[in-house]
């Protein structure tokens, strides 16, 4: 089978941001009628979420202004195809890529409907070929960026095809529930952020980048109702239980132990951990798991810190930060994500 790569990622982001600072009065307000207990424990999830800042498709006064599921999926869509087109022109321009040499189009997104998908407004946009092969990945929530890199890679190693690009939007921004005071929405309204990246993949030789060593999917036993979003009459509500961490730590030799054993390799021979941040419990759940091995958090740390969970792009955006980095050692990277299902996805990645 051919090799595949990986070239470059780029990210695009929305035009409004805030910090949390400067979210805080907007969630006092939306809060005022509720009892003290609960605007004390919304706060607190806010100030310790680990997120300084997040952007969003629109503003904050707008997200947390009341608006039906129509309203709120056509600014989705909107935001989707402006990021989208972001994304893909900069990953293209940053390799040297013409758009008409790109052979596959992979889109991933859960956070809004787009019928025809966002892939097929980009050809258009982009002037991709009307041959290419598109393939819009939906409902699979945070994994849904390493599922794109997953099927890109297979797709790649068929070798029918030469050059891939994954684009992952999202906009949980739509998706807030003014009316919901739950747990779960209170919690996703501190964590997430909106923004898009493109990961570029190649089997072309002397393609510069990391080279994919394997990759693989894992689906948790009995837990389809840990994540997910219940589709109702106002939107996509967030449904996120609060023993995701611990079903995470109950299934880490199976769903790592296994899958490394397959390259040859253990936990300890991993030299670094391109990790998607759900949420701050959650990276502190997996820096514990992975506390006796070289790779570190620090670069997962800083993209929830800086951006906010994004969904399926916020690991792109982590793997950018490795991409990007000069300094970075050789050795083995394992790229991971969970997500719905309740779900693990990974890829192995070794930079030279």
């Amino acid at each position: 089978m051919n090799d595949v790569s990986i070239v470059t990622a780029q990210r695009a982001l929305p035009a409004f941001s805030r910090t949390t600072d400067e979210i805080l009065p907007y969630l006092d307000q939306w809060l005022r009628d509720e009892p003290d207990r609960l605007r004390r424990k919304a706060r607190k999830i806010f100030e310790g979420a680990g997120v300084d800042r997040r952007y969003g498709i629109m503003d904050v006064a707008e997200v947390f202004t009341p608006s039906s599921f129509e309203a709120k999926n056509r600014l989705y869509a909107a935001g989707a195809r402006e990021l989208g087109n972001r994304a893909l022109q900069a990953a293209l321009e940053a390799a040297g890529w013409e758009p008409d040499s790109l052979d596959i189009l992979i889109t991933v997104s859960c956070t809004g409907i787009m019928i025809p998908s966002l892939d097929a407004y980009l050809i258009d946009d982009q002037g991709l070929r009307g041959d290419i092969i598109r393939l819009p990945v939906t409902e699979m929530g945070c994994v849904g960026g390493v599922s794109g890199l997953i099927y890109a890679r297979r797709f790649l190693q068929a070798g029918s095809a030469s050059r891939a690009a994954v684009l992952a939007v999202e906009s949980p921004a739509a998706t807030f529930q003014h009316n919901d005071r739950s747990m779960a929405n209170i919690i996703s309204a501190a964590i997430f952020g909106d923004g898009a990246s493109c990961v570029l993949l190649s089997n072309e030789a002397g393609q510069a980048g990391p080279r994919i060593l394997a990759e693989g999917m894992y689906h948790f036993p009995e837990s389809t109702g840990l994540m997910g979003f219940d589709l109702t009459n106002r939107g996509l509500r967030m449904i996120l239980d609060p023993d995701v961490p611990h079903a995470i730590g109950r299934n880490f030799q199976q769903f790592l132990g296994p899958f490394l054993a397959r390259s040859g390799l253990e936990i300890t021979d991993l030299r670094h951990l391109i990790f998607h941040p759900g949420g701050r419990k959650i990276v502190e759940t997996v820096s514990e798991l992975f506390r006796d091995q070289l790779a570190n958090m620090d670069k997962t740390r800083e993209v929830l810190r800086h951006y906010g969970n994004m969904s399926s792009a916020t690991v792109l955006y982590v793997l950018q930060a490795y991409l990007e980095d000069p300094s970075l050692p050789p050795g083995p990277a394992l790229i991971l994500s969970f997500g719905p299902g309740f779900t693990a996805q990974r890829m192995l990645i070794e930079f030279s």
